[in-house]
């Protein structure tokens, strides 16, 4: 698909718009965590990110985690996109949409791969793990104020 200049010139595609883009020096595109390899993300993927300190409090409270990655500050869950709808994660947790590493930082490297062909983390466990490890009440257990 292409777009048609007003003056009636040639089409351009999307990907030598892209291509003139990234020739105009402009900002890098954002770093991702990284998928391993052969593994598949139909869903899409974004991350929750913890303290170091918190990260190997979590993991034995998961059922089931996916891939999970760390460094010297933060562990890193690879969960669904959209996984933050309706959810408040608790501070100091934060919900990463695009799974986007911070500019300066090294990649984080991968202490637990997932146990098959999806790196997800399900939302909900890992919300609940983190929930109980901050002293959180899941915020669909809070009282209701009028």
């Amino acid at each position: 698909m292409g777009v048609r200049a007003a003056s009636g010139g040639r089409a351009l595609t999307l990907d030598t718009l892209v291509r003139l883009r990234r020739g105009q020096g402009g900002p890098a595109a954002p770093r991702r965590l990284p998928v391993p390899e052969g593994m598949t993300t139909p869903l899409g993927f974004d991350a929750v990110v913890a303290p170091a300190r918190l990260g190997p409090l979590v993991l034995p409270r998961l059922p089931r985690a996916g891939c999970v990655y760390a460094d010297e500050a933060h562990w890193w869950w690879i969960v669904p996109s959209d996984s933050d709808y309706a959810l408040e994660w608790p501070a100091p947790a934060r919900y990463v949409t695009g799974a986007v590493l911070p500019d300066a930082s090294d990649p984080p490297g991968l202490v637990h791969r997932s146990e098959d062909a999806l790196p997800y983390t399900p939302p909900i466990p890992l919300y609940l793990a983190l929930c109980r490890v901050v002293g959180t009440v899941p915020t669909w257990s809070r009282p209701v104020s009028a």
